[in-house]
């Protein structure tokens, strides 16, 4: 999406023109015809609702769209809302006809101009390069926003928004590919082509270098398939030399059939989606990279792919895994918990972090908690906990925390290893944190790293539209860990 900022208002207009207003007095200084019609159709200016009606502008008649901002009194109620209005536009829009669409951005701040701007053209983004008999009239012919009117330093807003904007596309990139095209090597020439240039320093583990360092774990997991399982770090040095990072760590299963422990065929093709978290933590690491953040963050990758071959892990298996821990494979589709431990172990000792934040499509338990409104959080530290409860709320990647405890590290236990990769019926998602939790380090004083583990399983892939998205892909985890780092520099 091209955005032009016009110095003075066009001499004649072509373009749909979109006018934004408020909840209250939006029949404010327009042509009768259209509040009339916008009456009509019931338009109250309520935020994400659009009406076009035409009308005659000195003279010329043409197409003039009211979007409703609503009336949010809160900035993160109005950050919603405007992208709502955003967001509906891009809707209304994508495949109209129209190459181009004047925004009025008068009454609008910089920031709020950017964050209309900001949600059109994420909800704009949508993968069809592999749709080859689309109809002219389904495909995307919105290409230009001119913008007149803007207020001081909008221009500027929407230049940093773009960083934020370019994460969350690589990331719907990443978790909208099929498995026969996204696997972890070709995830990992991904990275290199989207990072070049970036000043990110890219290491790459392959499974002889995990080997040596212990892995057992993950590659347990990626014994059963013919692709080479990988793990990438990413490293962004934005702060003071001898500050230590912040880590985030993404499990990357980019297909997983559940291995041994085989998944129902129905719906299992949504499963090329099991990379969400090292998806996310790609695009938060590209978007931190393009703004220069002011932070050393590092990103760690577990990638594999979990398949049901002659040498697969089998139920009952026993695998060490770096941290020495030993673990009895109960369930080899509860997989992605035995790649993030040894991410977790590997990020800890490598790097010694400040603060960890692990992002994973680990449960369908979750799902059953929170529906697909809110990601699970689990968290050993209340302060990183209500840090990351609070971007949540600021950029729409909700949060919801959840319980942890000892009566449910309990149920982890084995009677023949260090513990088992599943619990029981009940508590999944809890008792996956827990497992989790077992590999988050003491320092010399006994005290853990802060560290939290986000369940993005219902969050990641959708099959509605939102304001800043349409079906398939969300892009969940980017603007969340963005806000995080911003709010740290």
């Amino acid at each position: 999406m091209i955005v032009t900022f016009l110095a003075s208002p066009p001499a004649s207009v072509l373009a749909p023109v979109a006018r934004f207003v408020a909840a209250d007095g939006w029949e404010e200084g327009l042509p009768a015809v259209i509040v009339a019609g916008a009456k009509a159709a019931r338009f109250a200016g309520r935020a994400g609702q659009v009406f076009e009606g035409f009308a005659d502008v000195d003279g010329v008649i043409g197409r003039l769209a009211l979007a409703g901002t609503g009336g949010g009194d809160s900035d993160t109620d109005r950050r919603a809302s405007l992208e709502k209005a955003g967001g509906a536009l891009a809707g209304k829009y994508r495949t109209s006809g129209a190459t181009q669409l004047l925004l009025d951005g008068a009454g609008l701040a910089a920031d709020e101009l950017a964050s209309v701007l900001l949600a059109l053209r994420l909800r704009l983004w949508k993968q069809d390069g592999y749709r080859t008999t689309l109809k002219d009239e389904e495909k995307a012919s919105l290409e230009e926003i001119l913008v007149m009117n803007a207020a001081d330093g909008a221009q500027a807003a929407w230049e940093a928004a773009t960083a934020i904007a370019e994460g969350v596309e690589f990331t719907r990139e990443l978790v909208t590919e099929p498995a026969n095209v996204l696997y972890p090597e070709s995830f990992v020439e991904r990275i290199r082509q989207r990072f070049a240039g970036t000043g990110v320093d890219i290491r790459v583990l392959d499974e002889k270098e995990m080997r040596s360092l212990g892995m057992g774990s993950l590659l347990g997991v990626a014994q059963g398939s013919a692709r080479p399982p990988r793990m990438v770090v990413l490293e962004w040095r934005g702060g003071a030399a001898d500050a230590a990072p912040l880590a985030f760590v993404g499990k990357g299963v980019t297909f997983d059939t559940g291995g041994i422990s085989l998944k129902p065929g129905a719906g299992m093709e949504d499963m090329k989606w099991d990379m969400g978290g090292a998806g996310a933590v790609s695009g938060a690491m590209l978007t931190l990279a393009r703004r220069k953040a002011k932070a050393n963050v590092v990103g760690v990758l577990g990638l594999v792919e979990n398949m049901p071959d002659g040498n697969a892990q089998r139920p009952g298996d026993v695998v060490t895994s770096m941290s020495g821990q030993t673990i009895e494979v109960i369930n080899t589709d509860a997989e992605g918990r035995l790649v993030l431990c040894d991410a977790l172990t590997f990020v800890q000792r490598e790097y010694k972090p400040a603060k960890i934040v692990d992002l994973a499509t680990l449960t369908g338990a979750i799902i059953m908690s929170l529906a697909h409104e809110y990601a699970g959080l689990f968290s050993n530290d209340d302060a990183l906990s209500a840090d990351l409860t609070k971007a949540g709320a600021a950029t729409g990647d909700k949060l919801w925390r959840m319980p942890m405890g000892p009566v449910y590290d309990k149920m982890i236990d084995s009677p023949i290893a260090d513990m088992k990769n599943v619990g029981g019926r009940f508590g999944g998602s809890i008792t996956a944190a827990q497992f989790l939790a077992r590999y988050i380090e003491k320092d010399a004083d006994g005290k853990q790293t802060p560290w939290a583990h986000l369940d993005i399983a219902g969050t990641v892939w959708t099959d509605k539209p939102g304001a800043t998205w349409d079906k398939g892909a969300t892009g969940f985890g980017v603007r969340l860990l963005d806000a995080l780092v911003r709010e740290a520099e």
